[in-house]
């Protein structure tokens, strides 16, 4: 009977140790900026938040994934209605996102090293056209919100329309294979 207790308490213990918090992400308040640079200027715009999780032991991330409604790719910059919507069109065209065949990317949290306070050194898998990337950045995260600034080659996505890397006589209608994406995720309340 005493082993018994002790195997009961000894798993109780283990069970409350690992208590995660599931904190939900809420679409409509996170935001998802990129920055896509060329030799000749840059183009920035958003794409929408799909959903999403961050888990937390206490108050220290440990893990989380969210997904990204490809569907929503907007442009900021362009204010020539014409220029504008071809730019959209070649950004959802197979050259780019591909966005009919895969409506959505993802990451998916693998590693999340906790550096001091809120920061964290945050390691995971990124998937764009059904194709997965490991990937680091830095980030600060509490369960109220997280903000970190992604840089990824879009490359390694089979994202190569305009990347110098393939087309060497590109010349200035080369475009950056690095893409950043400012992350804000959100709780929802």
């Amino acid at each position: 009977m005493l082993k018994n207790s002790l195997i009961i308490s000894l798993f109780l213990t283990s069970f409350a140790t690992f208590a995660v918090t599931k904190i939900v992400i809420a679409p409509a308040t996170s935001k998802l900026v990129y920055l896509a640079k060329k030799v000749t200027g840059e183009h920035t715009g958003e794409v929408k938040l799909a959903n999403g999780f961050l888990n937390f032991d206490k108050d220290t991330l440990v893990s989380g994934e969210f997904e990204i409604d490809m569907t929503t790719i907007s442009n900021s910059d362009i204010k020539d209605q014409e220029y504008h919507t071809k730019f959209l069109n070649h950004m959802i065209s197979d050259d780019f996102f591909a966005v009919k065949q895969f409506k959505t990317a993802k990451f998916v949290i693998k590693s999340a090293k906790k550096m001091k306070a809120d920061n964290y050194e945050i390691k995971g898998d990124l998937t764009i056209k059904g194709k997965t990337d490991a990937i680091a950045f830095d980030a600060v995260a509490n369960q109220k919100e997280a903000h970190a600034k992604i840089i990824f080659d879009r490359t390694k996505f089979d994202i190569k329309y305009g990347s110098a890397n393939f087309f060497k006589s590109i010349g200035d209608k080369a475009i950056n294979d690095k893409v950043e994406l400012d992350v804000v995720l959100t709780a929802k309340k």
